[in-house]
């Protein structure tokens, strides 16, 4: 089986071998590198092609699925979690009859080497900031995650490893976990405990208000890696601006808040994105092309 078309809309990130592939995987291949600003635009691209490749970048949404007639495949090269949180209207998708693949666990590793790389800089003073007068140690420093998925998961195990104290709160216990030493308390609680929260949610997922950052206090340290911010940013604002308080945030994780938040006192910000290692697009690219065979597997 072939498509007649494929259109990577955006800048996928794959790998050289896996653009190769992709052309014994259909008749026609186009490769944009760039980001399309409208849906005029992403309609333009997609034209009559079969099968569409997009980042997290791009929204396809569902006046571009309902213009897009012979659409069959949207290959995701990013994270598909839910519904909610897809830069793809899923079920316009479904309604249409488009198959959709994301991907999962590709850019963990880069991520988690960010965050304690980051706190270790602010601990010891290495940076531009240093978190208390003398310098610390990672070593029985209060961690709390807040979603104990592979990312939270990847952390609690390498927090622990460095003698961290670590706690979690999630939707759901994860028992085997706790069976590691990695206790659940419930949010109010992990908030109060918690010098360090750090937060791996969906895209959209908004845990911490108002309520939530005074819980939190004085003196602590907020992570986030998530695709957006997980926060009241009203609230956020506030907490920051008390003496002794630090952000750690990468790229993403502040979204179209980005020139506001690395403005901000206390902000500690990467301009990368600290998942998109080279290692992390070898791992996309190989899952984008798996789910395509997968896709033709089921004909």
């Amino acid at each position: 089986m072939r498509f007649r078309k494929i259109v990577s809309v955006d800048n996928t990130g794959l790998e050289p071998w896996a653009r190769e592939k992709l052309s014994e995987m259909a008749n026609e291949v186009v490769f944009y590198e760039d980001y399309p600003s409208e849906n005029s635009e992403i309609i333009s691209r997609v034209d009559d092609a079969d099968c569409v490749l997009v980042s997290w970048n791009t929204p396809i949404d569902r006046e571009v699925i309902e213009s897009c007639k012979g659409l069959k495949y949207i290959g995701m090269c990013c994270s598909l979690y839910d519904e909610k949180s897809a830069n793809v209207d899923i079920k316009a998708a479904h309604e249409n009859g488009i198959n959709v693949l994301g991907i999962r666990n590709y850019g963990d590793e880069g991520v988690i080497e960010f965050i304690l790389s980051e706190v270790i800089r602010l601990l010891h003073g290495f940076g531009k900031y240093q978190w208390h007068d003398e310098p610390l140690e990672l070593t029985n420093q209060k961690l709390g995650i807040i979603g104990l998925g592979r990312t939270g998961k990847m952390l609690a195990e390498r927090a622990k490893a460095f003698g961290m104290d670590v706690s979690y709160f999630s939707r759901s216990r994860k028992t085997d976990f706790e069976e590691k030493g990695v206790n659940f308390l419930h949010l109010s609680d992990l908030l109060k405990e918690a010098d360090i929260i750090s937060t791996h949610l969906p895209k959209y997922t908004i845990v911490l208000e108002k309520e939530e950052f005074e819980q939190f206090g004085n003196g602590k340290i907020l992570i986030n890696t998530s695709l957006q911010p997980t926060f009241d940013v009203p609230a956020f604002r506030e907490w920051i601006r008390n003496e002794g308080n630090f952000a750690i945030f990468d790229k993403e994780a502040m979204g179209s808040y980005y020139e506001e938040f690395i403005s901000l006192d206390r902000v500690i910000f990467s301009n990368i994105v600290s998942g998109w290692t080279k290692q992390a697009k070898k791992r996309l690219s190989e899952k984008v092309i798996q789910n395509i065979q997968i896709y033709f597997e089921s004909f």
